[in-house]
């Protein structure tokens, strides 16, 4: 039998961002949307939450994976929110931005505590802070609609802009699907693609005005070409797929640039199946210098899909190979449509924009 791994992850629309932050921070602890902060910076907290930010501050834990912050690196400035950033990817990508300059919301629902009450998002804040950065804890829960309202919230409460959205968070489920109860097939639609949904939807409410934003959806390879057992993950990454596809045509004239990273890693989700021969190769962290390239305000990428682990890279994307004609005839034989297919299959493999333009091309082009 398999476990579910939880993560955190994204949630509704944005409005009246500021006041949203406001009420986020005087929930009580341990509710939707609890914030610890760590690090310096402007902005003021509860007693909860500098409590908090003073023992992962004399702790220190994780400086040495962190890295010393880089003042003037090329994130300096910038913000960044990553979900499901307590553990494995998510924690690799959230030391790596901040490593770099960027300020951080760690995104993170805390199913485990340790004596002092700190999860996951909170340990990563500290790793942030003691390395010189600057972190917020957030606790949201990746099925809540509001999570990722809650995160951009957090972002603009305490520095008043975004600039980055990793949507990260996802869990797994294993089983055939003739067998998996229906319920456990969509919850985990709900929060691998709705939830990442809804992050990305409260952050473009906010970088679509300002003119600029890079968004980075982690997909999987699962979703480009399907997996025996993980029907459920492999939809809900597919879909991923092509809204991050729609995302980044949509958002291009205004500075919002939107890719996907389909990262092979070693994480809590992937350790049970992973050969134990790629496990040492697979580290989290070597996946963490592509997103934070892709993070960028130099990086132009648009729209891409972008396998990487192990140290290795490779560029993915969805083709369509050459057009052929049907038989001028009322039936179509198995025999003729595979041999059609293929003739098809010797053509150019063609890559589009977005689905209007593959559209033309069959409609007005020639064969071949």
């Amino acid at each position: 039998m398999y476990r579910w791994r939880r993560l955190a992850s994204g949630a509704a629309g944005f409005e009246d961002v500021v006041n949203a932050a406001r009420s986020v921070l005087t929930i009580t602890p341990r509710s939707a949307g609890d914030l610890a902060v760590a690090g310096s910076g402007s902005g003021t907290a509860g007693p909860l939450t500098e409590e908090r930010s003073r023992r992962g501050r004399a702790r220190g834990g994780g400086a040495r994976r962190a890295g010393l912050v880089t003042p003037a690196g090329p994130l300096a400035g910038r913000v960044a929110v990553v979900s499901g950033g307590g553990r494995g990817l998510g924690r690799s990508f959230c030391l790596a931005l901040a490593r770099q300059g960027a300020r951080v919301v760690v995104n993170n629902r805390n199913r485990v505590v340790d004596d002092d009450g700190r999860g996951p998002a909170d340990h990563v804040a500290a790793e942030i802070a003691a390395a010189g950065g600057e972190a917020v804890a957030e606790y949201s829960d990746a099925a809540d609609p509001r999570c990722g309202e809650n995160m951009v919230a957090a972002a603009a409460e305490r520095w008043g802009r975004l600039d980055t959205c990793v949507a990260n968070a996802a869990v797994g489920a294993a089983g055939m699907f003739h067998k998996q109860p229906a319920a456990q097939f969509d919850e985990v639609l709900e929060i691998n693609l709705r939830g990442s949904i809804r992050l990305a939807r409260a952050a473009v409410a906010v970088m679509r005005p300002a003119g600029y934003g890079r968004i980075i959806l982690v997909a999987s390879t699962g979703g480009l070409h399907g997996d025996v057992g993980l029907s459920a993950y492999a939809a809900s990454k597919g879909g991923l797929l092509a809204f991050g596809r729609s995302l980044a045509a949509e958002g291009a004239a205004r500075g919002v640039l939107t890719n996907l990273l389909l990262p092979y890693a070693l994480t809590q989700m992937t350790g049970d199946g992973m050969p134990p021969a790629a496990r040492q190769a697979m580290e989290p962290d070597l996946v963490a210098p592509v997103l934070t390239a892709l993070a960028s305000p130099d990086c132009r990428l648009n729209g891409e899909y972008i396998v990487t682990g192990g140290g290795r890279l490779r560029r993915a994307s969805v083709v369509e190979w050459g057009t052929v004609l049907l038989p001028n005839e009322p039936d179509l034989s198995p025999d003729q449509l595979q041999a059609l297919l293929a003739e098809s299959g010797r053509g150019q493999p063609r890559e589009f924009r977005v689905a209007v333009d593959a559209f033309n091309d069959l409609a007005g082009g020639e064969p071949g």
